[in-house]
């Protein structure tokens, strides 16, 4: 895993993007960009494009080898007209998420993009509604993105809903729950009031469809985040592949840091990794200050907080046999927008140039200041399974 910092004169971004080259011809980056400098969103969205389509030069890259792009947006309602500017990014390529999660400490809009490159080009791309594919063998990745259910009166009925919309997916594609999602994302409007209502909905949607202790969750982040609709009170984003063995997936878990997340009440898996031919990827879920007992540590400190998610996060991927520098994705939610500086200091200094992006959300409890997911890489030889 390669993680590099990149400079365009006169355009106020930051850019740090990451590599991973393996031996199936098949390329695979993490880009970030983030504005430096304060101005009105119409144009830190065209610093962002600009920035976008000059990196993707610099690394010779086509925009066609997107395969997901999520914008972070300070004001989602008043901000979609500009994002939908079709002068701007192509958006008929590849999934793309937005919600309102203000990038801090200046940006209006943060954007990761996630490309692919199959030298080969052996891989089938398809953007039908708000799922895009990519088929390679008989392997079929998908990215569902912007599930909602605004009918639903309460956060329940709105969970309950998404997750109905999700499962009809899943079925017309021959996918289950169970046996082919991988990762999720559940953006709660006001989670501190709303937490409750949605763990309770999931909680008894998964065990209506066999997910439960004795089987498995989903590897998952929920915190704040609202939407273009402010009747949304749940945004889903979700992540699945059809045709997916059961001996590729592996679920983490860390006992001595972490223990499992039904001790306190809620249902999703530590972290998750899927193996392929010639890599692993590994998504860790969003991780906290807690300990093996489910409990917050380190209240109100958010340096030693941020310390004890990523020894959390380092015990995660030792479990899978990699280590922090394998790392090339980063992102932070934190509560106080006054802590943007002590963790955006603190993080670099033991990630210099991996992609970051740090956000305004709070997290599923109030005591929890800070939560990092992260996504990595890692090179694997086996002959059992296709890439």
């Amino acid at each position: 895993m390669e993680n590099y910092s990149y400079k365009i004169s006169k355009i106020p971004v930051m850019i740090n993007f990451s590599h991973f080259c393996g031996k199936s011809d098949i390329d695979e980056y993490h880009l970030v960009f983030i504005p430096e400098k304060y101005e009105n969103f119409e144009n830190q969205i065209k610093w962002v494009y600009t920035a976008y389509k000059e990196t993707l030069k610099y690394i010779g890259l086509d925009e066609k080898t997107s395969v997901f792009k999520r914008f972070y947006c300070s004001d989602l309602f008043n901000q979609a007209i500009y994002l939908k500017n079709k002068n701007l990014f192509n958006f008929s390529n590849c999934g793309t998420s937005y919600i309102c999660q203000p990038p801090g400490p200046w940006g209006k809009v943060a954007l990761w993009s996630y490309h692919i490159k199959d030298k080969l080009n052996k891989t089938n791309k398809k953007l039908k509604n708000n799922n895009f594919s990519l088929k390679r063998g008989n392997i079929i990745h998908n990215l569902t993105t912007g599930i909602t259910y605004p009918e639903g009166k309460t956060v329940y009925e709105q969970t309950t809903g998404v997750l109905k919309k999700y499962n009809n997916f899943l079925s017309k594609n021959k996918m289950t729950l169970l046996n082919n999602v991988i990762r999720t994302w559940f953006f709660i409007q006001n989670i501190d009031l709303n937490y409750k209502e949605f763990v309770d909905a999931r909680k008894e949607f998964y065990a209506q469809n066999g997910l439960t202790k004795d089987t498995h969750f989903i590897a998952s982040t929920g915190v704040e985040g609202k939407y273009f609709n402010s009747d949304v009170k749940v945004v889903m984003d979700a992540y699945s592949i059809s045709g997916i063995l059961k001996e590729q997936i592996e679920y983490l878990s860390a006992p001595e840091h972490l223990g499992p997340t039904y001790l306190y009440g809620v249902t999703f898996e530590r972290g998750v990794t899927i193996s392929y031919k010639d890599r692993k990827h590994i998504i860790i879920s969003g991780t906290a200050s807690i300990n093996n007992k489910g409990e917050i540590l380190y209240h109100g400190d958010i340096t030693k907080q941020l310390e004890r998610c990523l020894e959390n996060i380092k015990a995660l991927l030792e479990k899978a046999n990699a280590q922090l520098n394998d790392i090339s994705l980063l992102v932070v939610y934190i509560r106080d927008p006054s802590d943007y500086t002590i963790v955006e200091k603190k993080i670099r200094k033991k990630f210099s140039d991996t992609p970051l992006i740090i956000c305004y959300a709070s997290v599923c409890r109030p005591g929890w200041l800070v939560e990092i997911e992260c996504f990595a890489t890692i090179p694997l030889s086996t002959s059992v399974f296709y890439c």
